[in-house]
């Protein structure tokens, strides 16, 4: 008899505030640390919060893409992901409460495989179902554009 996998899972971490900008967070054997930049009374030690939501959605579409271009037997090769976002400050300097803080995120996913035109189009419908930052920015409000092209 097959074991099923769990469909939903606990995940953790574990942080440390090291100073006021400075947070060391404990994350499976991992250590990572969130700083702000040196311009902010930072010691630049790694991204800030912000910073990090980006990097994991960058990292998101990596990997849920390579998931899906697998699952649907097409080659995208390596990724490259490109992304700006219009951030409103008013909430992080205490200014008001904001409620969607990341206004808009544009993704330009740009893949060196030889999959077509069709192919890529098709692994980013899937990736759109399924990477779950994309939703968690979308669902909160922030407009999420992303564009995958080729080389």
């Amino acid at each position: 008899m097959a074991l099923k996998a769990k469909t939903v899972v606990k995940l953790r971490s574990s942080a440390k505030g090291i100073s006021h900008s400075r947070t060391d967070v404990g994350i499976r054997d991992l250590t990572v640390s969130i700083d702000e930049p040196e311009a902010r009374g930072g010691t630049n030690l790694g991204p800030a919060p912000t910073e990090a939501a980006l990097a994991a959605l960058a990292g998101c579409t990596n990997v849920i893409g390579n998931k899906c271009a697998d699952r649907l037997g097409v080659d995208i090769g390596h990724l490259s992901i490109e992304i700006t976002c219009d951030f409103d400050r008013r909430g992080v300097t205490l200014e008001e409460e904001i409620d969607v803080p990341f206004v808009a995120l544009s993704q330009v996913v740009t893949s060196d495989g030889s999959a077509s035109d069709d192919e890529l189009a098709r692994v980013a419908r899937e990736v759109a179902k399924y990477c779950p930052l994309s939703k968690l920015f979308e669902q909160s409000g922030t407009a999420l554009e992303t564009v995958w092209q080729k080389a």
